[in-house]
């Protein structure tokens, strides 16, 4: 329920809409004492609303509100603020260790003499299967029957689990495998733009529908004018249990569009443009917010494209504001007319309606971008930063094959048993992919076009790709199926094998295995062509070192093509049946061949059809039986799910931090370490300390899945933790892989066994990095395997949003070098014992001595910045986490 609260501003109103009748806090009243607030950007207006609706003189203070309107002069404020979305959304991968947290505070809350019941969530939360199923089976009809059957064989113990979590917590609703991507979920089902509960004297109060999520690309959901973003499960944990969102009132960074796309230009190569910018810009902890005439010619799905890849251009958010293309949208999506009544009347209500003629409103900063000049692209080979147009991306992986992968020859190796060979920049996974591009009708249908055109044509996917078709949604199968353009896709090999992140996640299943062993014994540079929003090292496939993200219709066109060692534009794609040279061109269809399917095929009933009965799943999924009751049986023998120690022997009382003493370094990395890099999702080496775990519980190397799918065992993951086989640590030369030198003895071997001796010495340990450390996913284990390695802090020269906040909450002290300072710069080489006094007095953003004793040499000193960025977090810092921080308070 929403708290009544003070309302000191005397701002709630009424509102009518259609029949109905709404409480609401009304923006209109604030400005008769607050001053003007038209121009404060749409996002802003959120926030604002949200202060107003919990001003309690407590945790949201007058002077909150002030301080946004105090934005409005300045353009930016430095104030800290609690914010507390509508609801939270879950994937599979990060909410199965949030509810396994759930579930120890609720063993933990009964230990502390406390009502397990406390451990509840307070708001909605949806929870999506989506990041489990794996690309075992392809290029056949029976892919998906198949794939899900692996899918549930290995996922057993995970499914009964969250199953358990369904029924067991209020509020909280599971969406089982096979339904599709969660963003897509979010965006077709589940989002409402205005949200609406009751409050404590019964009234139905109707205000912004926003929330927070365990995944990063939570941020698809601005492209609906809703506001939301990516948080570790830990956040997500509190903000379930009525803790609110501790942050500092944000920059908003103007992104003005002009123009329309030109002919035969696609939504990814617009999002590719824009990411490339906003990285360049640097928008890192800011919101950015889309304005201008360009909107008007933005459809939803090409908005939630933008939305979708903010964690890829740094941005807390990508914030669209709601118009007359979001309610066609909410139309189109089966939203029920009420619903639609009740947001335009809202939005029109509180000045939240976009419309032309209303005054722009005003940002910290602005960039533009005429949508006429974009320019078909990819990006890669490993960020996404990198886009490379695509009539050079040729030139750009020749030069990238000598420069970043020393190759100076140029094999053809021949493939054992397989009647063709294999060079280097080889297209080996050709993958229509992730939540981004697969749930957009422009993308899907055009690669369907781009099919049918080949196979008209007599053109086949070369051999040794590797392709896949992965929806956002059933929608898509169903308006593919529709318009017959399944037949082509699947003609080239591009069957539906799930619904789910797939590629995109690192679940890219294996390759045949004579290519494997060509491309892994000839040491090549092996290439994916995915449609997804993350080509990280190590991420997609093991066997492939280069991958680049693309537009749908172009994996297609890669698949044909097989390589990226040509000039796909100038050059012939392939032959055509008799024999002529087939363009590019000859199979691109054009804007208006798409519309005109898309106009015929893509329709509000599909959408009404499948979210019917959208919790129910299929048969598997109800024959899935469950134990326990208010508090989970754990199993003991599982490898999948098992009780966490975060609690272990925590008493009422929280112990003050402990200074860190000669604390040696665990590994010193470059710049952009990402997620991936510190925790990653996909396969596990049998040869790896997480391998050797399952191996000595009899773990077959075929039932290891995946880290992603184990993240329900703090055992497995603090063995993964940096063990990214690409990750590189400076303090070893030239060794790729998760490994470190023991200081003792000057021994090479893996992190996780470095750590565990470490800590059998009670020797605390230091990570140093360089920029942009933590780019990536919402990945809670990245913060939870470094403390279980037994890490104090980890000192940077930037970090992203979410892995810094996520250290936080999981009791680690990030650390930020002073403009300038590096680790080079400083003589850092990972040979020395690190200092750090006055832990248990330290203040948000303060300045940090760190004393330097290198092995070799006299001790020095430098000075960070302290990156506990609010008091709030302080508060969790000083009581070992969020976690523990929440738990004591609700026991008390």
């Amino acid at each position: 329920m929403i708290p009544t609260g003070n309302d000191s501003l005397n701002t709630r109103s009424t509102l009518k809409a259609g029949d109905r009748t709404f409480a609401y806090y009304s923006l209109e009243k604030a400005a008769e004492t607050l001053g003007d607030l038209s121009r404060l950007p749409f996002s802003m207006k959120v926030l604002l609303e949200n202060l107003l609706r919990f001003e309690d003189g407590e945790t949201v203070k007058v002077k909150d509100l002030e301080a946004m309107a105090e934005w409005l002069k300045e353009r930016k404020v430095n104030r800290e603020i609690q914010y507390r979305p509508a609801r939270v959304l879950m994937q599979d991968f990060t909410g199965v260790p949030a509810v396994v947290d759930l579930a120890a505070m609720r063993d933990a809350m009964t230990s502390l003499g406390g009502d397990a019941q406390k451990i509840n969530p307070l708001v909605p939360v949806h929870l999506v299967i989506d990041h489990s199923v794996m690309v075992d089976e392809f290029g056949t009809p029976m892919a998906f029957e198949k794939n899900v059957e692996f899918e549930y064989q290995r996922n057993g113990e995970r499914y009964e689990f969250l199953k358990w979590g369904s029924q067991a917590f209020d509020n909280f609703k599971v969406v089982p495998p096979g339904t599709g991507i969660c963003h897509q979920v979010n965006l077709e089902h589940i989002a409402q733009c205005v949200w609406t509960s009751a409050d404590q004297n019964g009234d139905t109060v109707a205000y912004p529908d926003t929330l927070v999520g365990t995944d990063s690309h939570t941020t698809m959901v601005n492209g609906l004018g809703v506001l939301g973003w990516g948080v570790g499960g830990i956040e997500a944990e509190a903000a379930m249990l009525g803790q609110p969102v501790s942050m500092l009132i944000p920059e908003v960074v103007g992104f003005r569009l002009d123009g329309k796309l030109a002919e035969g230009i696609t939504a990814t190569d617009l999002v590719l443009t824009v990411t490339q910018m906003l990285r360049a810009k640097g928008v890192v902890g800011r919101f950015v917010e889309f304005y201008g005439p360009g909107l008007e010619h933005l459809p939803l799905a090409d908005r939630a494209t933008i939305a979708n890849m903010a964690p890829e251009y740094g941005a807390t958010c990508g914030f669209f504001p709601i118009d007359e293309r979001t309610i066609d949208y909410l139309k189109l999506t089966g939203r029920d007319d009420e619903q639609v009544e009740l947001v335009r009347a809202y939005c029109q209500a509180q000045g939240m309606w976009r419309d032309n003629d209303a005054p722009e409103p005003v940002f910290t900063d602005t960039l533009e971008l005429d949508m006429a000049t974009i320019e078909p692209s990819l990006a890669g080979p490993k960020r996404p930063q990198d886009r490379v147009l695509l009539s050079e991306i040729d030139d750009q992986f020749n030069r990238d094959l000598e420069q970043t992968y020393g190759k100076h020859d140029d094999p053809r190796v021949a493939v054992n048993g397989l009647d063709h060979d294999l060079g280097n920049g080889d297209v080996v996974i050709a993958a229509i992919t992730s939540c981004t591009n697969t749930s957009n009708p422009s993308v899907l249908i055009g690669a369907g076009l781009v099919a049918r055109k080949a196979r008209e044509k007599g053109l086949q996917v070369k051999p040794w790709v590797k392709t896949s078709l992965a929806p956002g949604s059933q929608v898509v199968t169903d308006y593919l199926n529709e318009s017959g353009l399944s037949e082509d896709l699947n003609a080239l090999g591009f069957d539906l094998v799930g619904y789910g992140c797939t590629t995109c996640i690192g679940n890219s299943g294996p390759l045949a295995e004579p290519i494997s062993k060509a491309v892994n014994e000839n040491d090549l540079v092996a290439v994916s062509v995915l449609s997804g929003n993350r080509n990280f090292e190590g991420r997609v496939s093991p066997d492939c070192r280069a991958n680049y993200l693309a537009s749908p219709p172009l994996v297609v066109a890669y698949a044909l093509k097989g390589t990226v060692r040509a000039d796909i534009v100038n050059e012939p794609i392939g032959q055509a049946s008799n024999g002529e040279d087939v363009y590019l061109k000859d199979i691109w269809p054009s804007n208006e061949e798409i519309r005109q399917l898309i106009d015929a095929h893509v329709h509000s009933t599909m959408f009404r059809r499948r979210y019917a009965d959208v919790y129910n799943g299929d048969e598997r999924w109800r024959e899935i039986e469950i134990s326990g009751g208010d508090t989970y049986a754990w199993p003991p023998t599982s490898t999948y799910i098992q009780n966490p120690p975060y609690f272990t022997g925590m008493t009422m009382d929280a112990a003050a931090p402990k200074d860190i003493l000669r604390a040696r370094p665990l590994a010193l990395f470059g710049d952009s370490i990402t997620t991936d890099h510190i925790s990653p999702a996909g396969a596990i080496k049998p040869d790896s300390p997480a391998g050797r775990y399952l191996l000595d519980r009899q773990v077959s190397r075929g039932e290891f899945n995946s880290y992603g799918s184990r993240r329900g065992n703090h055992e497995v993951m603090m063995r993964g933790t940096f063990a990214n086989i690409r990750i590189r640590n400076k303090m070893l030369d030239g060794v790729e892989g998760g490994f470190t030198r023991y200081a003792p003895t000057g021994e090479t071997m893996p992190i996780y066994d470095a750590a565990m001796l470490y800590k059998q010495d009670d020797r605390p340990l230091v990570v140093i990095a360089g920029k942009e450390y933590g780019t990536g996913s919402s990945r809670d284990w990245a913060a939870k395997g470094t403390i279980l390695l037994g890490v104090r802090a980890v000192i940077a020269e930037s970090f992203e949003r979410i892995h810094r906040s996520n250290l936080v909450g999981m009791g680690v002290l990030p650390l930020q070098f002073a403009d300038g300072d590096t680790a080079k710069s400083l003589g850092l080489t990972g040979r020395e014992k690190y200092t750090i006094e006055g832990v248990a007095g330290i203040k948000p953003r303060q300045d940090v001595t760190v004393t330097v004793t290198p092995d070799e040499g006299e001790p020095f000193t430098f000075t960070a910045r302290c990156r506990i960025d609010t008091y709030n977090e302080l508060d969790y810092f000083h009581a070992g986490g969020i976690l523990q921080y929440v738990l004591r308070k609700l026991a008390a």
